[in-house]
């Protein structure tokens, strides 16, 4: 019954139009030709009953590791696509603040110090300042070896003398190849090697450059005085008279160093002209090609990657062509007498028309070197004529030409006595007659000059240094006068060095003393150029970083102080009070309720009382540091702020009444880089 059931199946849904399908069953029996479907009916479709519930696509919900497919699914919904709308706007308008708080932040912000005005720069005399092979003469390696010394004190910039090579008439002003380093000196690759080392910490290194002459040996010279080509007129030649042995000069100009500035040479038959000693030959800065020497000299040095240069004797390069013969100072003086140069008026050797436009056109060359960040190239110059601090100011240039970044400031060494009155009067005198925006600087020392001890007593050493590190502007310390060192005693000096330059003095020149052994560590060879001077033992580097109150741990906590506290470097200075004795002054800053208070006795043993001189003075005052540094640390009575000879005192107190806005003081204050401090934001700005 079964097998007939089967056996029907087939020929049932053949009947009822449904196809058999073979392809799976083995039948040897098959005919396998291709059949003819056109004939067939199509099969009828199954339709089975299903729920609709069931055909739905299940909802789809967020998870984690979502597809990118489904993730959008999700973006297009109105809730993310909002959100993400919110978002976007944020983000834009947080970006514009920030864009626009920090234009604003750029704008109110006042011109950042540059190095140069950051801290102290130090004048080293190279021959003077460390031996390093034994010859008894320093040199750049010498100085290369005491790099730290200049760190350790938290000096800035290295102002390195004269190193160029030279027969070292006037000791070494007189260059017989500016291109090249003295031998006693070195070698260029000892120059480069001590610049290297020297930015390696940080510190920038300027060196001196005089223009107006080179010395007799130069090859220039030499080639003038035969009448070669274009030298021939380099230097200022004129005819003069030569007869029985004696030459009369075409004027009464007389050399810085006494005696006629001209001087008879045999090859070229004709009188030269010389400012300085006869073996230093003025160039003719009238002539364009030796101005473009001193160009090409310039862009040497400073391809080298010298940081800046001082230049000196530049109120010498222009003498009036006409060469009228100068007005004496004593009208009834016999002019055959006149052979001292301060017996005569230089109106005609000095500071003439054009002479700022070459040095101006020396700026525009530094210029060019000046565009690197970080990079910028410091020009300093000497002043003009010490009682004429007008014409001293013009080196400065003007608004809207620049020449010095400022002239080298000798107030403080050419004054004829110490008082506190003279100490005002030598700060009043640059600050008042600086020009508007311009920096000031001082020196309190120099190779020109005695040193502090020598010249106003040992007493007084660590308070010039307080005045020097608290004063506005750029501090400039000469070798030694940080550990208070006093000039040698002329009769050390020896007949050789004498007579082989009479024009020279060597008191303040003597070696660095850097350590109680023999040669005060100066030089390890048998003897030095010059003696060192007998207080070795006690006055040296070495040992005054070991004892807490000494000159150079002073000097030391006086540059931190500086370079930490912003009234210090950048404020306002303003003059309180000067008599016979003491000068008083304060530093303070817009927004800042912190004002630091110098009291500096000059005379004698000293009391006053500064809460009756300023108003709304706190009755007490700290005393941050002292000349003593015992005192440190201490509360003051302002009434009844008492000071010894020599005595220096830096206060400190806070009030809401700052000097420079009190009538009283009004033409007593004075700022250079003026910045206002916003204690809520931690910033300086400059709209105060």
């Amino acid at each position: 019954m079964v097998e007939e059931e089967a056996k029907s199946l087939p020929m049932e849904l053949s009947e009822k139009g449904g196809v058999e399908n073979n392809g799976f069953v083995q039948n040897e029996a098959f005919d396998d030709k291709e059949i003819d479907t056109s004939s067939q009916e199509m099969p009828r479709t199954c339709m089975v009953d299903v729920d609709p519930a069931a055909t739905e696509e299940p909802a789809l919900k967020p998870y984690a590791g979502m597809p990118k497919e489904v993730l959008l699914k999700f973006s297009s919904q109105a809730r993310y696509r909002v959100t993400r709308e919110i978002l976007f706007w944020l983000i834009i308008a947080a970006a514009a603040v920030l864009v626009g708080a920090t234009i604003a932040i750029i704008a109110l912000s006042p011109k950042c110090l540059d190095w140069w005005q950051a801290g102290p720069i130090y004048q080293i005399y190279p021959r003077s300042f460390r031996d390093s092979d034994k010859d008894g003469n320093g040199d750049l390696k010498g100085i290369q070896e005491k790099l730290d010394h200049m760190t350790y004190l938290n000096i800035k910039t290295i102002w390195i003398t004269s190193f160029y090579k030279s027969p070292l008439k006037d000791l070494g002003y007189g260059a017989e190849d500016f291109y090249d380093i003295d031998p006693m000196f070195g070698s260029m690759s000892d120059f480069e090697n001590l610049l290297a080392a020297a930015h390696d910490k940080g510190l920038k290194v300027i060196m001196d450059l005089i223009p107006n002459h080179t010395s007799d040996k130069h090859r220039w010279f030499q080639l003038s005085r035969n009448r070669t080509g274009k030298y021939m007129d380099y230097y200022i030649w004129q005819d003069c008279v030569q007869a029985a042995g004696s030459v009369t000069p075409p004027n009464n100009w007389v050399s810085v160093f006494g005696n006629s500035s001209w001087q008879f040479d045999a090859v070229r038959k004709q009188c030269y002209f010389h400012q300085f000693g006869k073996e230093q030959p003025d160039l003719n800065f009238r002539n364009l090609a030796v101005q473009q020497e001193i160009h090409d000299i310039i862009k040497f040095w400073l391809g080298k990657g010298i940081d800046g240069f001082s230049f000196s004797a530049v109120r010498f390069l222009l003498e009036a062509a006409h060469l009228r013969d100068e007005p004496p100072v004593n009208k009834s003086q016999n002019p055959v007498t006149i052979t001292a140069y301060s017996q005569l008026y230089h109106d005609y050797t000095t500071t003439q028309v054009g002479m700022h436009d070459i040095i101006r056109s020396f700026r525009q060359t530094m210029n060019e070197f000046s565009s690197e960040p970080g990079r910028y190239r410091f020009m300093g110059s000497d002043g003009d004529e010490k009682e004429d601090i007008e014409a001293t100011m013009m080196y400065y240039g003007t608004t809207f030409i620049q020449e010095a970044d400022f002239p080298f400031n000798f107030n403080l060494i050419n004054m004829k006595n110490l008082s506190g009155n003279s100490i005002f009067e030598a700060v009043n005198l640059w600050m008042k007659n600086m020009p508007a925006g311009k920096w000031p600087n001082w020196a309190v020392g120099s190779p020109n000059a005695a040193r502090i001890s020598s010249r106003i007593g040992k007493e007084y050493v660590n308070v010039i240094n307080m005045l020097l590190l608290t004063l506005p502007g750029t501090p400039v310390t000469y070798y030694g006068e940080e550990i208070g060192m006093e000039n040698i005693a002329s009769e050390n000096v020896s007949e050789e060095h004498i007579n082989s330059d009479p024009v020279v003095t060597f008191p303040e020149k003597s070696p660095m003393q850097w350590d109680g052994k023999d040669n005060a560590g100066f030089t390890e060879g048998n003897s030095s150029w010059l003696p060192v001077n007998s207080d070795y033992q006690s006055v040296n580097a070495e040992i005054q970083t070991t004892w807490s109150n000494s000159t150079l741990n002073l000097y030391r906590e006086l540059t931190l102080l500086r370079s930490n506290e912003l009234p210090l470097h950048r404020g306002w200075m303003c003059y309180i009070w000067n008599d016979s004795n003491v000068f008083v002054y304060v530093r303070e800053l817009d927004g800042l309720d912190r004002v630091f208070m110098m009291v500096l006795n000059f005379g004698q043993e000293s009391t006053i009382d500064l809460k009756a001189i300023v108003p709304g003075l706190p009755s007490e005052a700290i005393i941050r540091l002292s000349t003593n540094f015992s005192n440190a640390g201490k509360a003051v009575d302002t009434k009844l702020i008492k000071t010894e000879m020599g005595e220096g005192l830096v206060l400190e107190y806070k009030t809401a009444k700052p000097v420079h806005m009190m009538e009283a003081f009004q033409g007593n204050c004075f700022v250079a880089e003026k910045a206002c401090y916003s204690s809520a934001f931690n910033l300086l700005y400059v709209n105060c």
